[in-house]
């Protein structure tokens, strides 16, 4: 189907687990015509969860795209994860679409992961519509749920329709103002959201106060409306059931007559290379910009970049850049995605979504482009939770070690909260991510998709080191061999920094001293150190290192000397300034039985948690939020599930680092000392 940018709907689905995302991208495609029957969750049969792991769990772990083509209207459709293990790629999607449709479980009611969601779409200014699913469930309370919506996310949010005959049909009541309803009054929603949206715009609302209703087109109404979603002055609610069908159509209609098109919305953030916003027009005739959000390493196809087109039109046989890359890639083959087929086509305009094969280095949030004015512009980055849980692997089978370090690379490519590190010191590979579940996800598709097997154990928790207080240090670095020496001689001073606040190198020698060559080197030597840790082995941070004073030598002072002077100097100043061990804490949010409270408020005590405060959930559940060390979490979802009868789900977010209590710090220190002392 051929259509404009202004006919394109970018859309994402998301939600907390369980509210009925991938039935209801099923239900929509059924809708809009792509499929002849919807597929199950239970039985593995959707167009989404195609990958062996998804299928096994009944749940998404990747997002999913698929576009409906209706009317003259092109819709782009991103089914996301609910669960916060896999949140990578949901968050990764926000970054393609200008609407993100917040799904809400009926009878569960708000949960915190719609929540979470709604904050993430709000911070990115996307056009957030509220959609309440399984409305034909036993157990849903419809009024009342709108209600707890509109005080939990703010009276902007509006009903844009309405249940009847006991959810078995939907009423829109923005564009009508009489039908029966399950509740409310279709007149008066009617009205309260049409006073709503006109109010937005001056002109739209003298129209309406001088001669009411009539007086607005299609048009006018679809721009105001429109004006509001971009403003955060409207948040619609929507009513559907994935499961019969009821509201699905009008979702759609809601999709084609209301939401943004690519060239409306509110402006993607790009930056230019001096970090200054610049901005980026969907005019097809531009300079071509796309932003790669999902990158897919298929066995079969290779590795396939998936993008949003923002400016200009991609054509087949085109050269593009990636990024400030030198050379071009020639687009041999362009696609687009319709769930787990590629659709080959000729030409991708602004709004479109699409994807070109086997062009390696493309990445997650690559720029294309077409011109060598555009090297240097990159879409403002998504924050993504920090990846603090770990695991320490080494191939099961001699040999693959080359093999293992290439599928975790791979795997890592896919999903930006997966990070692989090595430790030199220990040599140790450790792949950390977001759950212990993630791990396991991870590691589990690593054995299907590239035959590694691994062995596993707990690595370090990632401890930080700081000082609590100001001190100074000195050191001079003398070698005499048979030829030239070596000599330098540095005084620096240390000082603490606020918590988070990372590094500080001041340069404050005065008089020629050490010469300004010099100071890169006692720098590199400062950071050697802060990176080795100076009381249990882990990285410095939130400190300020300043050089004041020192000697070299016209002959023997070379980098090296410096090097090892500053080192040595920076050691002997920390070691004055009360050097302290810090760990992560962590933001804790723990959906639980209210029956099991008890349990995991008393196992949370034993953890050194601190309980911030708990709020009750429709169905008997309660949400505990805490905060709690990490080095006290291994094991965590085994504990849980057995208190919770397997009920129990908990989500993680790194929060701050703090100092360790001082018998810990003094357990630590008492590990790390034989190795530095053999060193």
């Amino acid at each position: 189907m051929s259509y404009h940018t202004e006919n394109i709907r970018n859309i994402a689905l998301a939600g907390h687990a369980g509210s009925g995302k991938t039935s209801l991208f099923e239900a929509l495609l059924h809708a809009g015509g792509v499929i002849q029957s919807q597929g199950s969750v239970e039985r593995g049969t959707t167009q989404s969860d195609t990958d062996a792991q998804e299928k096994a769990r009944g749940h998404s772990i990747d997002s999913c795209i698929a576009g409906i083509d209706r009317d003259g209207c092109h819709i782009n459709l991103i089914d996301t994860a609910g669960y916060d293990d896999f949140r990578g790629g949901t968050l990764s999607a926000f970054s393609a679409v200008e609407t993100v449709m917040v799904l809400v479980n009926a009878v569960n009611g708000i949960e915190h992961g719609t929540r979470r969601i709604m904050e993430h779409a709000r911070s990115r200014r996307l056009a957030r519509v509220l959609v309440v699913n399984k409305i034909d469930f036993e157990g849903a309370h419809l009024g009342a749920l709108v209600e707890a919506l509109r005080e939990e996310f703010g009276p902007e949010c509006l009903p844009v329709n309405l249940p009847a005959q006991g959810g078995k049909h939907v009423l829109d009541c923005f564009f009508h103002a009489e039908g029966h309803t399950d509740f409310s009054s279709l007149a008066s929603a009617h009205q309260r959201i049409l006073d709503q949206v006109v109010e937005i715009n001056e002109a739209t609302m003298g129209a309406y106060l001088d001669k009411g209703e009539a007086a607005l087109d299609r048009q006018q109404l679809h721009d105001a409306f429109e004006q509001c979603l971009r403003e955060g002055h409207l948040v619609p609610i929507c009513f559907v059931s994935a499961r019969s069908g009821a509201g699905v159509a009008e979702l759609l209609e809601i999709a084609d007559r209301l939401l943004p098109n690519p060239a409306e919305g509110s402006p993607p953030p790009f930056r230019n290379g001096e970090d200054e916003a610049i901005t980026v027009n969907a005019d097809p005739k531009q300079h071509v910009i796309a932003d790669v959000f999902k990158i897919v390493n298929d066995p079969f196809v290779g590795k396939l970049g998936i993008f949003r087109v923002w400016q200009g039109t991609l054509r087949r046989n085109a050269e593009l850049f990636v990024d400030d890359g030198r050379k071009p890639f020639r687009l041999g083959h362009l696609f687009r995605l319709n769930a787990k087929n590629h659709v080959e086509i000729e030409q991708a305009i602004p709004g479109d979504i699409a994807a070109v094969a086997k062009v390696e280095e493309i990445h997650y949030d690559a720029v294309l482009h077409d011109s060598h004015e555009d090297d240097r512009i990159h879409l403002a980055p998504m924050r993504f939770p920090e990846p603090m849980f770990g695991l320490a692997l080494e191939p099961k089978h001699k040999g693959q070690e080359q093999k293992l370090a290439n599928a975790l690379a791979r795997l890592a490519e896919e999903d930006p909260c997966l990070r692989m590190e090595h430790h030199k010191e220990l040599n140790e590979t450790v792949l950390r991510g977001l759950s212990e579940l993630h791990l396991k996800v991870t590691l589990e598709r690593m054995r299907e998709r590239y035959g590694v097997e691994v062995l596993t154990r707990p690595p370090r928790i990632a401890y930080r080191e700081t000082i609590a207080t100001q001190a100074e240090g000195h050191h001079r670095h003398k070698k005499q061999t048979g030829g030239a020496g070596q000599f330098g001689e540095v005084f620096l001073r240390v000082e603490p920094l606020d918590r988070g606040a990372g590094f500080e190198f001041i340069d404050a020698v005065k008089g020629g001293v050490i010469p300004g060559t010099f100071l890169p080197a006692i720098e590199k030597g400062v950071r050697q150190a802060m990176e080795r840790g100076a009381v249990a082995g882990y990285p410095l941070q939130d400190l300020r290192v300043t050089v004041y004073d020192g000697k070299y030598h016209p002959v023997d002072s070379k980098e090296v000397a410096f090097v090892s002077a500053g080192k040595k100097a920076f050691l002997d100043a920390v070691g004055k300034a009360r050097p302290v061990v810090l760990e992560p804490i962590m933001d804790v949010e723990i959906s639980i039985p209210e029956v099991a409270v008890g349990d995991v408020t008393g196992g949370l005590a034993g953890k050194r948690a601190r309980i911030l405060g708990t709020d009750s959930s429709r169905g008997g559940e309660l949400m505990i939020r805490a905060q709690a060390p990490l080095a006290e979490l291994t094991g965590y979802p085994t504990e849980l599930k057995a208190m919770t009868g397997g009920r129990g789900r908990y989500s993680l977010d790194l929060s701050h680092y703090e100092p360790v209590p001082m018998p810990v710090q003094k357990q630590l220190s008492e590990a790390w000392r034989p190795k530095a002392e053999e060193e």
